[in-house]
């Protein structure tokens, strides 16, 4: 018989290894803060199945909120991850080999805590499952991504086991296969905003394009605070090189980022079109878009990146904590943001107000499930880095011209 170990190697699983970590200050603080999160997860969970969609501020007028922005916000950090991640095992960049097995555990993760907060919004994942496949919307962006991302999830979880097994034929294979079904489906994400006729800011090729952008950039965030948390901010030789390089990536994107929002709104401004022009200027003067997505999201990363020449490695991983929260604000904006503006009949003045800014804030049990599947994310990375090789082993070929990084056998 066939062992698990065969299948996908991993460490001794005990409950002994599980709890034992180096108690200093910060893991002990990290711990507490994800018991904490997890906490918050299951009162979210448990007030959401006492009242249903009634414990969300979600309205008819509002129907999108918190769990929609962070469901996007997992998913483009998943994509983002195997993006970075095939840079190495898949077009052979030398530099981005090592980080494989890492990268696509984190993109695992990250979708598998994006999907446990779909699965609250949505009401009846079971069900959605069933029609999807008896009765496909094959018209519907919202089906397409589904599917497309049900299919990543598994390309990307064989592609781990094999890069476990160092079989970097087949991780080859099956990493070009998650890579191109998981533009696929981030590219199908924005298209469910490019569709929205009826919101003229969203309305457009921008998103599906926007967001793979975004997700790389995402995916050098997180790059960023894995290997910093890993090394404890002492990096040897051979990991501050790709920590370089990554900066270096990074720089680039961020400034082709903010080259794409600056013509996303001249476009939208520029004629003054009703709706479109309105909505853009009211978000240029929201704090959520200069001070999180703007300052901290990507001015203050590329500035350190610019004046350091890619060299300040300390002070690139203590920004890019502020550019992931920079990330939530541009998933809680763009859905926000979108919904501004209220439907209106046609003739306004004649039977009903003139239009105001439909607002809207999360209830408890939103940021509780939010915050909480942070806590499922921090949970299941603590997990494979105990249980998981997700640095590469000294008898790996492939690797071999890392094999001055450390690793834990």
């Amino acid at each position: 018989m066939l062992s698990i170990s065969k299948i996908l190697p991993h460490k001794e699983i005990t409950l002994k290894a599980l709890f034992s970590f180096e108690k200093t200050p910060f893991n002990i603080f990290m711990a507490g803060l994800t018991i904490l999160l997890l906490a918050l997860f299951g009162i979210g969970v448990i007030n959401y199945f006492m009242h249903g969609h009634h414990a969300y501020g979600v309205t008819r007028e509002h129907p999108w909120g918190l769990l929609i922005a962070m469901y996007i916000f997992f998913v483009v950090s998943s994509t983002g991850l195997c993006i970075i991640s095939a840079l190495g095992h898949v077009f052979k960049f030398k530099s981005f080999e090592f980080i494989g097995k890492r990268a696509i555990f984190g993109a695992i993760i990250t979708i598998l805590s994006g999907f446990a907060v779909i699965g609250l919004e949505i009401g009846h994942p079971v069900r959605m499952m069933i029609y999807n496949t008896i009765s496909p919307g094959l018209t519907s962006a919202i089906w397409g991504m589904g599917v497309l991302y049900s299919i990543y999830l598994g390309l990307i979880v064989m592609e781990f086991i094999f890069l476990s097994r160092d079989d970097h034929k087949w991780s080859t294979m099956f990493g070009l296969g998650g890579l191109l079904i998981g533009i696929a489906a981030h590219s199908n994400l924005g298209a469910v905003f490019g569709f929205l006729v009826g919101r003229p800011l969203a309305n457009g090729v921008f998103y599906p394009v926007y967001f793979i952008l975004s997700a790389m950039i995402t995916g050098c965030y997180l790059l960023f605070l894995m290997y910093g948390y890993k090394y404890k901010m002492q990096f040897d030789e051979q990991m501050e090189k790709f920590l370089v390089h990554l900066a270096r990536l990074l720089g680039l994107l961020i400034a082709i980022l903010m080259f794409f929002e600056f013509w996303r709104f001249m476009t939208a401004i520029y004629g003054g079109v009703p709706e479109r022009a309105d909505t853009a200027l009211h978000i240029l003067t929201s704090p959520g878009f200069l001070i999180g997505e703007l300052l901290i999201g990507m001015l203050i990363p590329f500035l350190i990146i610019l004046f350091s020449k890619a060299k300040a490695i300390k002070k690139i991983i203590y920004a890019s904590i502020g550019g992931m929260v920079g990330i939530f604000f541009m998933r809680y904006d763009l859905v926000h943001d979108t919904l501004l503006y209220p439907m209106q009949t046609l003739k306004i003045r004649e039977y009903q107000l003139p239009p105001s800014w439909v607002e809207y804030s999360p209830t408890f049990t939103e940021w509780a499930i939010a915050l909480g599947a942070l806590g499922i994310m921090l949970t299941l990375y603590y997990i494979g880095e105990n249980f998981f090789f997700l640095d590469p082993k000294e008898h790996d070929e492939y690797f071999e011209n890392y094999r001055g990084i450390d690793s834990k056998n």
